[in-house]
This record gives C-alpha cells, sequence and structure tokens, in this order.
C-alpha cells in the first residue's frame, strides 16, 4: 500500500490524467493438488507516465469485477479520465468513477449485449445519413509500421435525447465508435469497437485515452512477462504472489522513469545489478 501510495503521488506531481485499468492473469500459479485457482491480479497504469498506481488480487477472471470497485476506492480519481476494457463496462463502475470526481471511458462489447446492440444501430444510422442533424467530431489518425498500415476513425457523438438507456449510466454524454483499417501484405481489414464516456464528444481527445488505455498491455504485461518472466513464476502463496507482483510492477514503473539508458527495461534491469551507480541514478529518477 505505502509504495503505490508513493507512485499515486509521483503521478499526481507529473501531470498523469488518463488511468487505465486492466487485468493480468499469473498463469503458473495455479495448483490442481491444493485446489488453487490461476491468480489474477488487477492494475491501475498511469498511461501517461507509465507507473503503476495499485492492485488488488483476486482467485477467478470473473472476480475482476469485484476487484476493480476495491482497486478504485485506493486511487485518487478527480480529474482523470479512467478507461476500462468490456469487462468492467458495468453501471456501478460508472457510478463510481464519477462518485470520486473522475470521468470513465468504457468499452462495450458483448457483456453488455443490449447497449451494444444499440450503438451498432445508432452508429449505422448516423453514417447512412453522413451524421446529419447531431453534434459530431471525427479524429482520423495513420501510421506505418512492423510491415502494416493501419488507420483509425474515430467517431463521437453527443448523446440523443431519444437514447433507451441514458438514464442507466451515469452522466453519460457522448457515444463513441473507432473503426480500425488495417492493411497486412496488401490484405485489408476492418474492425469497429465502440465506447461510452461522460466526456463531450472531443474525438481526437477520446482517441488518445482509448490508444493510451493498450499502453498497459506493452508498457506492463508485456514487460512484465518477457523481461521478467512473471507467467512462468510457481509461487502459489497468495500473499507472497501479490507481494512478489507488486514489486515487479514498482519496479519496470522505476525503470521507465530513468531515460539515459534507451535500450529497453533488460537491458537497464542487467545495468542495475552491474552497476551500483546506475542503480542510485534509478532510484533517483522517480524523486520529485
Amino acid at each position: 500500500m505505502c509504495l503505490f501510495a508513493w507512485t499515486q503521488a509521483l503521478r499526481e506531481a507529473t501531470g498523469g490524467k488518463v488511468i487505465a485499468i486492466d487485468g493480468k492473469a499469473l498463469r503458473r500459479t495455479f495448483s490442481k493438488k491444493s485446489g488453487l485457482a490461476m491468480l489474477h491480479l488487477v492494475t491501475a497504469w498511469s498511461s501517461e507516465n507509465r507507473l503503476t498506481l495499485g492492485q488488488v488480487a483476486c482467485e477467478e477472471k470473473s472476480n475482476e469485477l469485484t476487484a476493480i470497485p476495491e482497486l478504485l476506492k485506493l486511487l485518487s480519481l478527480r480529474g482523470t479520465t479512467v478507461t476500462i476494457d468490456a469487462m468492467g463496462c458495468q453501471k456501478e463502475i460508472a457510478a463510481q468513477i464519477r462518485e470520486r470526481k473522475g470521468h470513465y471511458l468504457l468499452q462495450v462489447k458483448g457483456n453488455q449485449p443490449k447497449l451494444e446492440e444499440q450503438l451498432v444501430d445508432y452508429f449505422g444510422k448516423c453514417l447512412e445519413a453522413d451524421f446529419a442533424g447531431v453534434r459530431h467530431e471525427r479524429h482520423e489518425t495513420t501510421e506505418t509500421g512492423h510491415g502494416r498500415t493501419e488507420t483509425r476513425i474515430i467517431d463521437a457523438v453527443s448523446l440523443p435525447a431519444d437514447f433507451a438507456m441514458r438514464e442507466d449510466w451515469k452522466d453519460l454524454n457522448t457515444l463513441v465508435m473507432v473503426t480500425s483499417q488495417r492493411v497486412v501484405a496488401a490484405q485489408e481489414s476492418w474492425e469497429s469497437r465502440y465506447n461510452i464516456t461522460d466526456h463531450r464528444p472531443r474525438a481526437q481527445f477520446l482517441g488518445h485515452a482509448i490508444r493510451q488505455h493498450w499502453g498497459i498491455e506493452n508498457g506492463q504485461h508485456w514487460i512484465l512477462d518477457v523481461t521478467f518472466g512473471e507467467d512462468s513464476r510457481r509461487q502459489q502463496d497468495r500473499n507472497g504472489s501479490a507481494n512478489l507482483a507488486a514489486v515487479r510492477r514498482l519496479t519496470v514503473s522505476l525503470l521507465q522513469q530513468e531515460k539515459t539508458n534507451r535500450r529497453g527495461v533488460k537491458n537497464k534491469r542487467l545495468q542495475c545489478a552491474l552497476d551500483p551507480g546506475y542503480l542510485l541514478k534509478v532510484l533517483a529518477s522517480a524523486r520529485f
């Protein structure tokens, strides 16, 4: 708790505004003999400054629904935008974020089938009418790299007065559709994803926040598995597993704050082991 209180203070001091919440399984923590399921950790991640702000452990992926509210209680949410994937798209979670003076940006998929159906139908009608008569913003980006070109079109519209579920979601204000076109080896694919938020329909800002949410996958989860071998850790004691996971997340945050070495977290970790001076530099980089 003290470690994460410290990283939250760092986030507030450096102005981090988007908090991504996502779950990760520690895959080797199960035990058939003891009847233990895999340990799941729900983590809060400050996207701008790449800091882990908190974590809550649960035994099953389905229990993330109860872990997310507990995690939100640990965080300072005032003025931040909390992004959560479809697992956390729940009315109670949206209300909790607003009560804590934060903003929500929630992905909508099959776990909210009626809401998803309404979004698909509404955006279909908007596209047919070229968004005539609705408050609408569009933002488009194109990126090329790793053998593919991806274009993202973000359409954000103000909530219509006759939207059937507007009263179910606290302060719901904007519906968002992200359309992705990917071209890989001359093969083209299209995908549409939907989000809801209490923010105004600012397409560029919302598209940026949605992209930042997935930074927790590349900026934390991937590093934990590849650099720290977290998925191969066999420790099954629940308190021990959760505590060591917290230390690993704190270490990732500290290593990513140090900018003089640009060769990646794995190299920084090795240099810390070999050079006490560099280790002190990593620790000092987190001061404010």
